[in-house]
């Protein structure tokens, strides 16, 4: 039986997606199922691979999928079209789907499609037109519809050839699209899967993992190497960070976005972006003695976006690290974690400070860091950036080999962006060399 939406929100819907062409993209060729466009004003290289059509609905009139907020809902469930590239414009539930493991409820969808071919499929991104092309920052696109982790309490995989994707991972955790709407969401892809754009074609996969019923479909997704963040669609997001307990704002925390630009809140815990790219974004924030936060937000093109509020709760449990009390929300530099001048491989005597992280996360078995590396200013900011991700990726990568969940570690290169000393002299510029671990939860 289908779940039935106001016959006037779908006539609405049912436009033909060549009506609407006004986009700043030059992937302007909606039906066609693939394209590969280079030297764009969005980027390098865009790979597409599924047709840009709402699912089959088509989109209303001067709707724009690349600049436009949520799409109306729709009904569910329809009739895929047989010739759509596999995996798209359909239903998705999870391969381990079963009534009774969704302890938090069920979706529609998963109720409309348990006969039904509805299981995941690797989705295949062929790398054609990358070759040698220097590689600077990579985006993945995809237009989702009905994702709901926080509703359902599901938890969804994300790999990339075979491999997990644990900041996309974090990404669709935090996804609440309250329906059957839809929504572009643009993810960094980080460098350490750059190497695999060198081959064939790169595999997606999204599954969620606990057998809860979330089901979810995807329109089309789009590969953008080199983005011109200054040319695509942007718009303006205002919020303010606020006490969970007390709804007193929080002052001076750091607010960030997927890429990782930030923004310090005002003494009202108030903060703004602006001409940041638009589509579904999730906004963070830390602030020390709290658990970090963060909300999601439909970032339209223009000024006129819909102010967002983040709750942060205080950290009231505590550790112990190195002998140290440590706190939700709080940082330590990490003390000998050394590497050879210009290369990222650990030498042997830092393993025993992350010997220390590992025995802090088995003694704390739900809590999550992050590692991040910084640099001086000496040298090209670019190449810097590269070296301290690549840094603490190596430490990330050895404290797993130990038997750590890699969801429990979030890596992140600042390079010289964020020092705790002016770069005047040695000793200062040695400073602000480090590797520093935040808890995130405990």
């Amino acid at each position: 039986m289908k779940a039935l939406f106001p016959i006037t929100v779908f006539a609405l819907l049912f436009i033909p997606a060549a009506a609407q062409q006004k986009t700043v993209t030059s992937d302007t060729a909606w039906t066609s199922r693939n394209a590969v466009l280079k030297n764009t004003l969005e980027a390098d290289l865009i790979i597409r691979i599924g047709d840009v059509d709402n699912l089959g609905f088509g989109w209303p009139e001067d709707f724009d999928p690349f600049c436009g907020r949520m799409t109306q809902a729709h009904f569910f469930p329809w009739d895929a079209d047989p010739q759509e590239t596999e995996g798209f414009d359909r239903i998705t539930i999870s391969s381990s789907y079963s009534p009774e493991k969704s302890i938090c409820g069920s979706d529609g969808y998963s109720a409309s499609c348990q006969q039904g071919n509805c299981k995941p499929v690797d989705f295949k991104i062929p790398l054609q037109g990358v070759g040698d092309m220097e590689i600077k920052n990579v985006f993945l696109q995809l237009f989702i519809d009905d994702f709901q982790a926080p509703v359902f309490c599901s938890q969804f995989r994300v790999t990339l050839n075979g491999k997990r994707f644990v900041e996309a991972e974090k990404i669709f955790a935090a996804i609440e699209q309250t329906g059957p709407v839809g929504k572009l969401i643009s993810i960094p892809v980080p460098e350490e899967f750059w190497p695999d754009l060198r081959g064939n074609a790169l595999i997606v996969r999204i599954d969620e993992t606990k057998g809860i019923g979330d089901g979810f479909a995807i329109d089309f997704m789009r590969l953008l190497i080199n983005r011109k963040r200054e040319n695509s669609c942007r718009g303006d997001l205002q919020g303010r960070v606020l006490d969970k307990e007390t709804s007193e704002p929080v002052k001076n925390a750091t607010v960030f976005l997927a890429d990782q630009s930030s923004v310090k809140t005002d003494e009202e815990g108030k903060f703004l972006f602006t001409r940041i790219p638009t589509g579904y974004e999730l906004v963070s924030a830390s602030a020390k003695g709290y658990i970090d936060g963060g909300t999601g937000a439909d970032i339209g093109e223009g000024s006129e976006n819909p102010e967002v509020i983040i709750y942060l709760e205080k950290g009231g449990n505590s550790a112990q690290y190195n002998n140290k009390t440590i706190r939700a929300g709080e940082s330590i530099t990490l003390n000998n974690i050394l590497f050879d001048q210009g290369k990222a491989d650990l030498r042997p005597e830092s393993k025993t400070e992350l010997d220390k992280i590992v025995a802090f996360l088995n003694a704390n078995p739900t809590a999550e860091i992050e590692l991040s590396g910084h640099t001086s200013s000496e040298g090209e900011a670019q190449m810097n950036r590269s070296l301290s991700y690549k840094r603490v990726n190596a430490c990330k990568a050895y404290i797993v080999s130990k038997g750590i969940d890699e969801g429990r570690i979030l890596a992140v290169g600042f390079g010289p962006d964020k020092p705790v000393a002016p770069n005047d002299n040695e000793s200062n510029r040695a400073k602000n060399r480090r590797v520093e671990m935040r808890v995130l939860k405990l």
